[in-house]
């Protein structure tokens, strides 16, 4: 007898990690907060280069979306789980992290990723990824993969605006607000997209920053 939950005929509450999680998908503009942030699971597909410009990322933002609507369907009749899907989160990287306040994205690295709640084992994800690849996108397992994220300690805030106009705030988390509390940068640079940037004015657009951090003491 297979130990995975069985559906029930009427599936639970819509689960909604922004309402749960509002420490980790909320915040206020000018105000840094210090954040423990536990493991959790997302679908991941990495890339390089200028995200306004790199047919990669058009891609990889395709595919996660499309695999994560395929997940939510796969656990609401699998499991009689219904949860909204998260929105879209990125890791930036690069060598020189000057490159993001001098917004130089062509040398950037990232990975975009979408939150997958607790319940999403591997197998559902694995069916979820062999759905897509069959009827929408071949080989997106080449492209998407299932994976955990620790990032613990961190420091985020809340951006409106441009994205472009990201530098100023990125840089005062790590030149003062880490130093003031006694922090050094560990990990990639975060960012959740809380604002469709289809349907909002870009001075209104609502973006989570948030840098993963240790104590230096």
């Amino acid at each position: 007898m297979s130990g995975e939950p069985r559906a029930s005929s009427r599936p639970t509450a819509n689960y909604d990690v922004k309402k749960d999680r509002r420490d980790l998908y909320s915040g206020r503009a000018g105000r840094f907060d210090v954040v423990d942030v536990p493991e959790m699971s997302f679908l991941m597909a990495d890339g390089h280069g200028d995200p306004n410009l790199a047919d990669d990322y058009r891609r990889a933002v395709e595919a996660l979306y499309t695999t994560s609507y395929a997940i939510r369907a796969e656990a609401r009749s699998r499991l009689g789980r219904v949860h909204t899907v998260g929105p879209l989160e990125g890791l930036w990287y690069a060598d020189d992290l000057g490159v993001f306040t001098a917004r130089d994205k062509g040398a950037w690295s990232w990975t975009m990723m979408i939150w997958q709640p607790e319940w999403i084992t591997p197998d559902v994800a694995a069916s979820a990824l062999d759905t897509v690849g069959a009827k929408k996108i071949p080989g997106i397992k080449d492209l998407v993969r299932y994976a955990a994220l620790v990032e613990g300690p961190a420091v985020q805030t809340l951006h409106v605006g441009p994205y472009d106009a990201e530098g100023p705030t990125i840089a005062r988390i790590h030149d003062e607000v880490l130093p003031g509390h006694g922090m050094v940068a560990t990990g990639r640079h975060h960012e959740i997209y809380l604002s469709d940037p289809r349907k909002t004015p870009p001075d209104r657009l609502r973006t989570i920053l948030r840098q993963p951090a240790k104590t230096s003491r």
